[in-house]
């Protein structure tokens, strides 16, 4: 169970990139605050009304982080 599981965050508008931008502060400090093995925070463009923020982390935390936080969906991580 020491798979990397990207949990997404989805946005959508004029509002998007800024949305996208403030959710991953809050992500940031749901790992710091949980103690997280790994915790890696980040957005990402999609097209131009979409944009995800998204917790990277490892695969035994997912449940706490669902469960907490409500992500979309996740996958795989690979680096």
């Amino acid at each position: 169970m020491n798979r990397k599981i990207k949990t997404i965050w989805e946005f959508s508008g004029p509002d998007a990139e800024q949305t996208a931008k403030h959710h991953k502060i809050h992500l940031e400090e749901f790992g710091t605050r949980e103690k997280l093995e790994l915790s890696i925070a980040d957005t990402e463009y999609i097209n131009h009304i979409t944009w995800i923020a998204y917790l990277i982390v490892l695969e035994k935390d997912v449940i706490a982080v669902r469960d907490a936080l409500k992500p979309l969906r996740a996958e795989i991580f690979e680096d």
